[in-house]
């Protein structure tokens, strides 16, 4: 226990540090650190979805631009500027506080991940990737769309202008002076992203321990089975469908914070298929295992684009450095589940053989 213990003192420490020794280097490693932190709390809630209840899920995006939308309309002028009853009512913008639109956008998308899963109760494996898609990408359609004839979310423009995260007057989109010390804002973003990740481990831990988190289990591994046991097999995948949506409403809202426009060019399928990959690299429903694998693609691909550029020009430029790049992500990741088919990091419990009776 006292080990664990000081493990843990180590880690606490080393992950406070980290960003006031990289930002030595730049802020953009430190940018990179906190949207690597942000991609962590999706592949969390998606956990839920996939590595608990076994629910193959590729529209997890959706959620994910529900909540950046959510937080850009109640923090933004675009209302105002759209809608004269609006700003008569608002004379001076809506600038939302957190302690509400931050927990609204959880509501929302935690209710849009309800409507999803509530047609698809029956659906299992590819089926239900094929409808979970086709949600994310409807989703998509309908925020690049939604300009015309009522312009609410400015089309392929997208919304700027958001107001970033404040908490008790507290602003994260201002450095941070501490005597001669300053501490830039993206590294006050990272903290702040940071301390959500620890919660949101602690929440899914819970989860993981209780008796919801045993009866997903029981669904993924024998949904036939869990109902004959008397779980309510309906209701637990519709709880975790909202449970894992409402992670992405979170990680929409501090993204649209974080970076002060959306637009749905962020929310393509790409998105929902690395964050599948984030925890099907890491290891299927171990914690542990998810945030390696949130880390290592979230970070993988900016670390490439160092090693795509060199290649690029050993290559007289004749290949694509962005194509490269993703050829390398493509290649690692090959590679890895050949080696590691469980995983980089599985759940020790999961996959093991059911012991020998004694005699």
């Amino acid at each position: 226990m006292k080990n664990k213990f000081v493990v843990f003192l180590v880690c606490a420490v080393a992950l406070v540090a980290l960003p006031l020794f990289v930002q030595q280097f730049g802020q953009g490693w430190v940018r990179i650190m906190a949207i690597a932190l942000l991609y962590v709390l999706l592949a969390l809630g998606l956990n839920i979805v996939v590595g608990y209840a076994g629910l193959l899920d590729l529209g997890f995006v959706a959620f994910y631009a529900v909540g950046a939308y959510m937080y850009a309309l109640m923090a933004s002028p675009h209302l105002g500027e759209n809608f004269e009853w609006f700003a008569q009512v608002f004379p001076n913008g809506l600038h939302t506080p957190i302690w509400v639109v931050v927990p609204a956008a959880a509501l929302l998308a935690g209710l849009a991940g309800v409507l999803l899963g509530t047609p698809v109760l029956k659906l299992r494996g590819d089926y239900l990737a094929i409808v979970t898609l086709g949600f994310g990408e409807i989703i998509r359609v309908f925020m690049n769309n939604l300009e015309q004839p009522v312009n609410i979310t400015n089309g392929p423009r997208g919304l700027d202008r958001i107001d970033s995260m404040r908490i008790f007057g507290f602003d994260f989109g201002k450095a941070l002076e501490i005597g001669d010390f300053r501490i830039p804002s993206v590294t006050l973003y990272y903290y702040l992203f940071l301390a959500l990740v620890v919660g949101s481990v602690v929440i899914c831990h819970r989860l993981e321990t209780s008796r919801i988190g045993r009866a997903w289990m029981a669904i993924r591994e024998d949904e036939i089975a869990a109902k004959a046991m008397g779980i309510n097999t309906r209701n637990m995948k519709l709880l975790a469908f909202g449970m894992g949506a409402t992670f992405g409403g979170v990680s929409g809202s501090m993204f649209a914070a974080f970076q002060g426009f959306v637009s749905p060019e962020s929310f393509s399928l790409m998105e929902s298929v690395m964050i599948v990959a984030m925890i099907v690299l890491g290891g299927l429903g171990h914690i542990p295992g998810v945030i390696l694998g949130a880390l290592m693609l979230a970070a993988l691909p900016e670390v490439l684009r160092y090693v795509a550029g060199d290649i690029q020009n050993m290559s007289g430029g004749r290949i694509d450095a962005a194509i490269l790049r993703q050829l390398l992500i493509a290649l690692a990741m090959i590679i890895i589940m050949l080696l590691r088919p469980r995983g980089l990091w599985p759940s020790p419990e999961h996959g093991k053989a059911v012991p020998a009776p004694t005699r």
